[in-house]
């Protein structure tokens, strides 16, 4: 195997590949990435037995076809280093070694026989779902701030993706909660047949929103069984679902709080921002006072002091005070899209419900906390 690739251009496949694989795994080959070139193409593939990222590159030289794998983070690692727009040579010299020449630089990796690398034969029978890729992105974005650590619980460790309609349309509805917050968003579907419901874990939703944030393309969307597939452009990212059944979060969702707090969202977050900065643990928690023409915001350490600071708001009904988990009130907040931020309540102990009238499509709950 010689081909001749930009750096660039390879850089990109492997900032992908290169989070996928797991670094503590007793299979070494898992930690390795394969470059194989077939038909003047090369396929870059990474997987750490539940993930998967296959990409497709044309943009290259191929002197001589063939295949091998290598350490994705070794790799990695090389070609972030070098200078940008670089051409660089990969000659494999034999089965154990891959030569990399570029300008004044040379590296000769060990390679892993490519027979020991996973094979891959998952069959999607669906047409797939076409997906606006920046609207998926958001959906991904505004809900991956809830999901759970708790292994106890595997059915919340990601983002339970479905179908949901409002005015009679579709719309594909994400949801994701760790039981202390929720977070709820929806895009529109011009098609639904051949869906179904899965969840999606948290590895592959960080890494897919990475590859979403790299790419231009729309996303198809396959799935089967077990596994779920997303193509954007020449990429793939294929993932297994989690098996289990998310809970019924509407349950959750306040319908009738009427105690309604408006506010400039950035403006909350600085001040969120300033006055726990005097809390080493974030968890301590801040307190908000309600008024009709202002908030109050305190942080009482009991290992560093005190902060305290007064914002402008909206508020129409009796004061009242309140506590959250800082954390999780800077997590929603930096989703709000609208100059505003519009916090509904009922009482100091009740679950909150946060929205953006910049995304009717998208809400937010979160538990008071006792400070």
């Amino acid at each position: 195997m010689q081909f001749q690739i930009k750096r660039d251009v390879l850089l990109k496949s492997l900032s992908i590949a290169h989070n996928i694989i797991e670094r503590k795994n007793t299979l070494p080959i898992l930690s390795n990435v394969l470059l194989e070139i077939k038909k003047n193409k090369l396929h870059v593939v990474a997987t750490d037995l539940d993930l998967v990222f296959f990409d497709e590159i044309s943009d290259f030289k191929a002197d001589k076809e063939g295949s091998t794998t290598t350490s994705a983070t070794v790799l990695y690692d090389i070609l972030r280093k070098l200078p940008s727009n670089l051409n660089i040579l990969f000659n494999l010299q034999n089965e154990n070694k891959l030569s990399i020449s570029a300008e004044n630089s040379k590296f000769n990796l060990l390679c892993l026989p490519v027979d020991n690398f996973p094979n891959f034969s998952e069959s999607f029978k669906t047409n797939g779902l076409n997906i606006n890729r920046e609207k998926l992105l958001t959906l991904l974005n505004k809900t991956k701030i809830a999901m759970s650590n708790d292994e106890t619980r595997h059915y919340l460790n990601g983002i339970y993706i479905h179908l949901t309609e409002s005015n009679k349309s579709p719309y594909l509805t994400g949801v994701a909660t760790d039981s202390h917050r929720l977070s709820s968003s929806s895009i529109p579907l011009q098609k639904t047949e051949d869906f179904r419901s899965f969840i999606l874990p948290k590895k592959a939703v960080f890494q897919l929103c990475n590859l979403l944030q790299e790419s231009k393309e729309e996303v198809l969307l396959h799935s089967s069984d077990s596994k779920i597939q997303f193509q954007i452009g020449n990429s793939k990212i294929i993932s297994k679902i989690i098996d289990g059944k998310f809970p019924d979060y509407k349950k959750v969702v306040p319908q009738n709080n009427s105690k309604t707090l408006t506010v400039n969202a950035k403006d909350f977050i600085h001040s969120i921002e300033r006055v726990i900065t005097v809390s080493i643990d974030r968890k301590e928690g801040v307190k908000i006072a309600l008024k009709k023409d202002h908030i109050e915001l305190f942080v009482n350490s009991s290992s560093s002091g005190e902060g305290k600071e007064t914002l402008k708001a909206n508020y129409n009904s009796d004061d009242l005070t309140v506590g959250f988990n800082s954390r999780y009130l800077l997590d929603i907040a930096s989703e709000i899209e609208d100059e505003k931020l519009i916090m509904n309540l009922n009482d100091s102990v009740s679950p909150v419900l946060i929205q953006d009238n910049s995304d009717k499509q998208s809400y937010f709950v979160i538990m008071p906390m006792k400070i």
